[in-house]
């Protein structure tokens, strides 16, 4: 396959994707977030424990997102995944992503494709940055941890705040993660 028809393949896939995500942005008032994230604790590897799925996470394991400064003021927003099982070779989405709400600085564009960008809400954050509920506003959520697994004490607490932010909690459904 060519690049360009690749590109073309790419951008075909995400234009749905895009558009969903559009939606949420037509709101009058942004979804509640923390009142102020600091960025250089949330900054750093992020595991995906469980999510919304969606058919561009479909079949993937081992998940996690991967941010940093960038000297532009950016972030680099990476999401690091295996297709399957823990032994396919790991493959590694590059992204960015800035700030919408300098105030709270937990309202972010996302960009994996250009111009596609969508909008990533920290909702809840741990005051040890150890896990974090974050979502789309609308449709998508994810729950994050800095440790592959999480107890189950702590997966339900988190569940109950996805419901609390107005997202689907009945359709989260967790990500396999390794052992170690």
């Amino acid at each position: 396959m060519t690049r360009l028809s690749h590109l073309t393949w790419r951008l075909a896939l995400l234009l749905p994707l895009t558009l969903l995500f559009g939606c949420s942005s037509m709101t009058t008032s942004s979804p509640r977030t923390v009142q102020s994230l600091d960025l250089d604790r949330y900054m750093g590897r992020w595991y995906v424990i469980a999510h919304t799925p969606y058919f561009l996470e479909r079949g993937k394991v081992a998940t996690y997102d991967t941010y940093a400064r960038r000297p532009d003021g950016k972030m680099t927003n990476n999401f690091t995944f295996r297709k399957g099982t823990f032994d396919a070779p790991e493959k590694t989405w590059e992204g960015v992503a800035w700030i919408a709400n300098p105030t709270t600085q937990a309202e972010w564009k996302v960009q994996f494709i250009w111009p596609l960008s969508t909008s990533y809400f920290v909702h809840e954050v741990d005051p040890n940055y150890q896990w974090a509920v974050v979502g789309t506003g609308k449709d998508l959520a994810w729950i994050l941890s800095r440790e592959r697994q999480m107890s189950a004490s702590i997966y339900d607490e988190l569940i109950k705040r996805v419901a609390f932010h107005g997202y689907d909690a009945g359709k989260m459904a967790k990500i396999p993660q390794p052992e170690n």
